[in-house]
């Protein structure tokens, strides 16, 4: 469909995998990981779940893997190809540099699929991997609806007993306070305060305004010294939970305010357990590309310090390839 179209579109696209590739948080953890892992890899048949521009693959190859599967569902699994191809001259051969392809270490250990993993019909029905691999992770974990797919991966092609990279996320979400980004999302709703636009009186619709307004996340790095008290914390696993339970988390809150202020909101980070090395994408930690997520409150609340602020975040998987996030916070 229209979504799925734009979707893969925008993955197929060189500048967003490069923005990908060049997060030097992201890539580097990954590539440790694997290496650290690489007596899981060395030999066995792997999974790469929405490969990309292949870097998992080519990493799980110079680990040892016998063989990876790269399923890449957008145009970019021709890339692969051509990486991987045996038949491309090096660009700049030499007397001592032969002309050679220029990953002829690659050359027979990657077969690409280019398909949905929902949708894919395997070589055989038996097939099975003894690793997957994957990086299914959108912000705040679970935008895009990724982690979704490598889940079917998981209980359609996993052997028993295999291995799983990531293997677990872990959501943090903790009370912030941030006037100037209150102010300023609640100064777009000023138009809708009109009461004489053109002799017509505006101001029933401002109310609705608001919500909308209010109703947007807001992406991006902020200093840690906003929030209000330690986090929460909500374990994904990615090697037990289900289908059905993904699609609608509820995770409970709790917190003892650290310091008397307004709070305006809710951040959230996360941190990744990429099989005993973690990548984080925590407010005081280097930035990565997934940036943190803040949800502001309409109405902010007057908090003590030692107060007890109690509630719920329910994430909901909705037809956009994202979640609606509902909030329920009592002081």
């Amino acid at each position: 469909d229209d979504k799925d179209r734009a979707y893969f579109g925008y993955y197929a696209q060189f500048a967003h995998q490069q923005n990908m590739l060049q997060d030097a948080v992201r890539t580097s953890a990954y590539f440790h990981a694997l290496a650290m892992n690489g007596d899981r890899l060395a030999g066995r048949r792997v999974m790469d779940l929405g490969a990309g521009s292949g870097i998992l693959s080519y990493f799980a190859v110079r680990q040892g893997a016998a063989h990876v599967w790269a399923v890449e569902a957008s145009g970019m699994a021709r890339q692969i190809q051509r990486m991987t191809a045996t038949d491309a001259p090096s660009p700049s051969p030499s007397p001592s540099s032969p002309s050679t392809a220029p990953n002829a270490w690659l050359a027979g250990r990657i077969t690409v699929v280019n398909a949905l993993i929902e949708r894919w019909v395997p070589p055989s029905p038996d097939f099975r991997v003894d690793v997957l691999i994957s990086e299914p992770i959108g912000v705040l974990v679970l935008h895009e609806r990724m982690c979704e797919s490598f889940l079917v991966a998981r209980d359609r092609f996993l052997a028993p007993g295999g291995a799983m990279i990531p293997n677990a996320s872990t959501i943090r979400l903790a009370p912030f306070t941030d006037a100037p980004l209150w102010t300023q999302t609640a100064a777009k709703l000023a138009f809708w305060q009109a009461r004489d636009f053109y002799g017509i009186d505006l101001a029933p619709l401002a109310p609705h305004a608001m919500d909308e307004v209010f109703e947007q996340p807001v992406v991006g790095c902020f200093d840690p010294r906003i929030l209000m008290a330690a986090p929460c914390s909500h374990v994904i696993d990615f090697t037990t939970i289900t289908l059905e339970a993904i699609r609608d988390i509820t995770i409970p809150v709790e917190y003892t305010m650290q310091y008397t202020g307004i709070l305006h909101g809710l951040a959230g980070w996360f941190d990744v357990d990429l099989a005993g090395v973690t990548l984080s994408t925590a407010p005081a930690e280097p930035k990565t590309h997934w940036q943190q997520i803040r949800f502001l409150l309409k109405e902010p609340l007057a908090v003590n310090m030692g107060q007890r602020l109690v509630g719920w975040v329910r994430l909901t998987a909705n037809a956009l390839r994202s979640y609606d996030v509902a909030l329920d916070l009592l002081v």
